[in-house]
């Protein structure tokens, strides 16, 4: 679970995140939208304890998150808005690897996750291939992959699908929806709807950092609209 309490984080003395109360439970699919400057991927980065807070507190699993890094993102992988951004390795295996070695994994294990990880998101047997000469929805899966191999509870997305063309954005969907059958938490942080709203459990819209809009899909379709969120047609 990962939950935040009167959160707030500043940018040059204004708040970015300005007291935001919320709770993601186990396996939810989350998305968590709004405009450009709403304070969406500033609160997205303190689920994974890439940022602290300047009051409040972020838990996950009941424990503080900035007070052990390494467990919160153990528990809550991250892929960023550019996955070569969070490329560390030449090849796919090495770069999926990284994270279970950091862990201080034995070999047998840190090639079972990265196997299986590769698997989920139809990379198997592309360990060798070298990251720079795939494409970019390739790259993405391989970012996904590398947050899998840590065995996260919850999958933290920012703009996953920028720069993507339609059957990549696909893809990369489907393979989302898999995780989350599996009972992979998904918390999909996008200024565009339009693809995912269908397949999430509950939305939260933020404005100006703060939460103003927290409910079913359905029902947050309009609210949404009115905080220049893009949303599917009816």
């Amino acid at each position: 679970m990962i939950e935040t309490r009167n959160l707030v984080h500043r940018y040059d003395g204004e708040a970015a995140v300005d007291g935001i109360s919320l709770t993601i439970a186990d396996g939810e699919w989350v998305v968590l939208s709004g405009a450009n400057g709403s304070g969406k991927t500033t609160l997205g980065r303190h689920f994974n304890a890439l940022l602290e807070p300047d009051e409040g507190e972020v838990l996950v699993d009941g424990e503080p998150a900035a007070a052990n890094p390494v467990a919160t993102r153990t528990a809550v992988g991250m892929v960023f808005q550019t996955p070569r951004d969070q490329f560390v390795a030449a090849t796919v295996g090495a770069d999926v690897a990284f994270g279970p070695e950091n862990l201080g994994l034995d070999r047998d294990e840190i090639d079972r996750r990265v196997t299986e990880s590769l698997a989920a998101v139809n990379m198997a047997g592309r360990e060798d291939d070298r990251l720079d000469s795939l494409s970019g929805g390739e790259q993405a899966r391989v970012a996904i992959a590398g947050a899998l191999a840590m065995e996260p509870t919850h999958l933290v997305l920012d703009e996953p699908f920028a720069g993507l063309d339609w059957p990549a954005r696909q893809s990369v969907l489907d393979h989302l929806a898999d995780l989350h059958a599996d009972g992979t938490g998904i918390v999909l942080v996008t200024h565009d709807v339009r693809d995912v709203l269908s397949r999430a459990d509950r939305v939260v819209g933020l404005r100006d950092g703060s939460v103003v809009v927290d409910a079913d899909p359905e029902s947050a379709r309009e609210r949404l609209a009115d905080i220049d969120v893009r949303v599917p047609e009816c």
